[in-house]
């Protein structure tokens, strides 16, 4: 009954001024929570306003103009994560990003330290577990079905279906095919077509 209320009350404003936020209707988050921690700091005390999805108010988001994501992927929604998308991230569905995770796009210039370097965006892929403290860098492309252990350092490209850890970030042995199905969970709002993995 609580489920119900609490999506009638505050659901129906998170749906509004979250556009981009698709996870399930009930038993992920309680949307009274999502109001409080999230949307009054982002949209009242404007930390992270520009984001069409949930952000901590201890992370931070910059360039989220630069970002796609599919369903069940909100970065930025964990504990001290830094998101710099200056040369563009592309997230697919299915990710979850541990407290502390930062992912950059974009270096600094070594001669000059207030321009950044144009490169290719991050590409992480669908079913994907980035662990607590790790840090993607620029250019990495993550493949499906993929755990990137904590505190490793993704320095290069990681396969899919593969486990992987350390610093520099290499695999260290194959993961068996991600099992859920997507299509079975009944979500906050109708999601865009072509999402089910």
């Amino acid at each position: 009954m609580f489920k119900k209320i609490d999506f009638l009350f505050f659901g129906w404003i998170i749906n509004w001024l979250y556009p981009k936020y698709y996870r399930p209707k009930y038993g992920y988050k309680r949307y009274y929570i999502l109001f409080f921690h999230y949307l009054i700091p982002q949209k009242l005390f404007r930390l992270n306003p520009k984001v069409k999805w949930p952000v901590h108010f201890t992370s931070k988001v910059l360039a989220p103009e630069n970002i796609t994501k599919g369903i069940l992927c909100d970065p930025g929604d964990n504990l001290n994560n830094y998101i710099q998308a200056n040369n563009g991230i592309i997230f697919g569905s299915n990710i979850e990003l541990g407290p502390g995770v930062s992912i950059i796009s974009s270096n600094h210039n070594s001669s000059n330290l207030r321009e950044h370097v144009k490169g290719k965006p991050i590409t992480i892929g669908n079913h994907v577990w980035i662990g607590a403290n790790s840090t993607i860098l620029p250019e990495v492309s993550i493949g499906n079905n993929v755990i990137i252990g904590a505190n490793s350092i993704v320095t290069k490209d990681i396969p899919a279906n593969s486990v992987a850890l350390g610093n520099p970030c290499k695999v260290i042995k194959q993961k068996e095919k991600y099992s859920e199905d997507l299509s079975k969970i009944i979500f906050n709002k109708k999601i865009p077509k072509n999402k089910y993995l």
